[in-house]
């Protein structure tokens, strides 16, 4: 199956929220442990797409099927060339490309408006997110060992980075 990446609408927050959910609920690939509503993706797309900041879907025989946007690395000026992602695809999709397509659009994008290092956090057993960073030129850049804590287990985070620009 074909997908294509475009630039998020607002009648794709619906769906949206569905993949977002689904990983806070059952994956470590986000280590929030509430659900969120529809008006708090609503006010976080706002926020991303004011700031310039990309807010991405994936569409695959015309449903959204997975998403993906970066932000602020950290909210000082100092690190105003510096954005961290992330990459959402639904469940049942995973493992098709989709994540690698997101991945491509906004290191496209990240380039294309001057940013110079992008920094994904990334559970540290999670070996696809890790290859795929790392087929992209993501290298590691240091983890952080038992900060968070998700399934009644601790969480290490692997940080790692990809230098855009000159």
């Amino acid at each position: 199956m074909t997908h294509r990446i475009r630039a998020a609408e607002e009648a794709d927050l619906p769906a949206i929220l569905a993949i977002l959910n689904d990983a806070i609920l059952n994956t470590t690939a986000v280590w929030s442990l509430t659900p969120v509503t529809l008006d708090q993706r609503r006010v976080w797309m706002a926020d991303r797409q004011a700031k310039g900041m990309p807010v991405l879907v994936c569409e695959q025989d015309g449903a959204v099927v997975g998403f993906a946007s970066y932000g602020e690395f950290r909210a000082w000026e100092g690190y105003k060339h510096t954005v961290e992602h992330s990459i959402y695809v639904d469940s049942t999709v995973r493992g098709r490309g989709i994540g690698r397509s997101l991945l491509a659009a906004l290191l496209d994008d990240a380039k294309l408006n001057g940013k110079h290092m992008i920094v994904a956090g990334i559970e540290a057993e999670n070996t696809a997110s890790i290859r795929l960073h790392a087929g992209f030129g993501f290298v590691e850049a240091g983890c952080l060992r038992q900060v968070g804590r998700k399934f009644d287990r601790w969480l290490d985070l692997l940080l790692m980075q990809k230098h855009l620009a000159g």
